[in-house]
């Protein structure tokens, strides 16, 4: 089978992460793949914000925990990168843009070896005062809202695939 669909239908959410960092080649490569993903006629709304610092991540973890109404979690599970996408609220197509370059940040993420999960509750965080600082402190401007996480580091542990579901196509010939 070809590589990058072997790679497509093998990729799974991993929830536990050595805690080491990645290394920086593998993160340039990652980060390249998401700028590669289609946008609404080539606009490139997304921009990607990769946090490596322990103090920011600690400072998103835990309003992402908030959000998610339970402020002792780890929703980013102990990942040491969290890659922020955010995207131009002015382009029509700035969610699906800002979706595609997190599929693309997951599945690059896995050909190299790596471990990712998407992570929700960006546009929250973002909508915050705190969120809003970060954002001026980072150079995002106010027209870019948050469209999820990407967290990213060495697998413990990758999931098995599940079976998909029945009735998953539908085919008119």
């Amino acid at each position: 089978m070809n590589q990058t669909l072997s790679d497509l239908k093998a990729r799974r959410s991993v929830r536990q992460y050595k805690p080491e960092q990645i290394e920086e080649t593998l993160l340039d490569q990652v980060l390249e793949a998401g700028t590669y993903a289609p946008t609404g006629m080539n606009r490139q709304s997304p921009l990607i914000v990769a946090v490596q610092d322990n103090q920011t991540i600690a400072t998103l973890r835990r309003m992402n925990a908030q959000i998610m109404g339970n402020p002792d979690s780890d929703p980013f599970y102990g990942a040491p990168t969290v890659l922020v996408v955010f995207a131009d609220k002015n382009v029509r197509t700035y969610r699906e843009d800002g979706s595609l370059v997190i599929g693309n940040l997951c599945n690059a993420a896995y050909a190299l070896g790596l471990g990712s999960c998407w992570i929700h509750r960006a546009k929250e965080e973002f909508e915050t005062e705190e969120g809003k600082e970060l954002m001026r402190k980072w150079g995002v401007g106010p027209q870019y809202e948050g469209i999820g996480h990407c967290i990213l580091g060495y697998p413990e542990s990758i999931p098995e695939t599940k079976p998909r579901k029945d009735g998953y196509i539908i085919k008119i010939k």
